[in-house]
């Protein structure tokens, strides 16, 4: 891929054949900046046809001029939205073959004295309704397509413990149970249903914490190594996956620990 005149992202014509998703087509949700700019910039260099989801009108137009995509504004929250997204994607592509269900928001509240419950509704609608109602609309399409890939940015807040913000962990691990849920469940449909678990990678929703992050000496993780382990997740096989990407370490499936069984009555 080069950049055209534009400053788009376009397919070299020699190596159209060798992009390894040349011909699908992809949603991104939350692709106006930050993980969700990245991976889209990642998809269609590796040959995908973008649709850019965002409510951030400009941003969001920026990178689908620079991917030679479109844009649509989505409040992932809404499902009638979602649908409609769906719609305009098949009307402008013909399908829907791969879809980044990237949106989310900081919590910005606790459950004790700190707690509101319209920053509580925001933060479960953006990062969670937003993953269900994204998933619910876009089968369909993939179905039609004779399968699809979907993967959902969770966190490393999906697979540990954040006593400093329960809600969000709380979010990111219900994407981390549906992502280990639907992979089998949607795999007779030929459907593969992963999620992506960065650590502090660049995005918006850090933005609170770089002081934090700075004094503490923790590194953020580049955006375009949260895009890199998407178009893994998304060019490879597996399904009921969760990658985590954290600096300095090779992204790859956590694994976890299988939950003890019932045990045997005494004396059998």
């Amino acid at each position: 891929m080069t950049k055209g005149e534009s400053g788009s992202v376009v397919p070299q014509e020699a190596h159209r054949d060798a992009a390894p998703l040349q011909g699908k087509v992809a949603i991104v949700t939350g692709a106006a900046s930050g993980l969700g700019r990245a991976s889209a910039t990642a998809l269609a260099r590796a040959g995908a046809r973008v649709v850019v989801a965002d409510l951030d009108a400009q941003g969001g137009r920026e990178v689908a001029d620079m991917v030679d995509g479109h844009f649509r504004a989505c409040d992932v929250s809404d499902l009638d939205a979602n649908r409609a997204l769906v719609e305009f994607t098949q009307e402008r592509y013909g399908g829907v073959d791969i879809a980044l269900l990237n949106a989310g928001v900081a919590t910005g509240c606790g459950v004790g004295e700190d707690f509101d419950p319209a920053r509580y509704r925001r933060a479960m609608g953006a990062n969670l309704d937003g993953v269900v109602f994204g998933t619910h609309a876009v089968l369909p399409a993939m179905r039609a397509r004779g399968g699809g890939s979907i993967v959902a940015t969770a966190s490393l807040a999906g697979l540990a413990a954040v006593p400093l913000d329960p809600l969000y962990a709380a979010n990111k691990h219900a994407v981390v149970g549906l992502a280990r849920s639907l992979g089998p469940a949607l795999a007779p449909q030929n459907v593969r249903f992963n999620a992506v678990c960065p650590g502090f990678a660049e995005s918006r929703i850090i933005d609170h914490l770089r002081d934090m992050l700075a004094e503490q000496g923790l590194p953020v993780i580049p955006a375009e190594a949260v895009a890199d382990t998407v178009l893994r997740i998304v060019t490879g096989d597996g399904t009921g996956e969760c990658w985590f990407v954290q600096a300095g370490r090779e992204p790859e499936p956590f694994r976890f620990r299988n939950v003890p069984g019932p045990a045997e009555p005494a004396g059998l």
